[in-house]
């Protein structure tokens, strides 16, 4: 599902900007937009893809994609 890899693929930025943050005291969100209204958009849309990631726990998996 398209959803499924956005979610993914923002909740991995997130992950990426958070571990700038801890190893360097970097935050390349802030840096590239400054502390504006385009940051915290970004970083509400990257908390919404960890959510909407944590129903990936919870799904069955497709048999169809599994290749045997």
């Amino acid at each position: 599902m398209i959803m499924d890899k956005i979610a993914l693929i923002l909740a991995i930025i997130g992950g990426l900007n958070w571990g700038s943050i801890g190893i360097f005291g970097f935050d390349p969100v802030a840096f590239a937009f400054g502390q504006s209204a385009v940051s915290r958009v970004i970083y509400t849309l990257v908390g919404l893809a960890a959510i909407w990631c944590i129903s990936l726990l919870f799904r069955e998996r497709d048999t169809v994609d599994e290749k045997t």
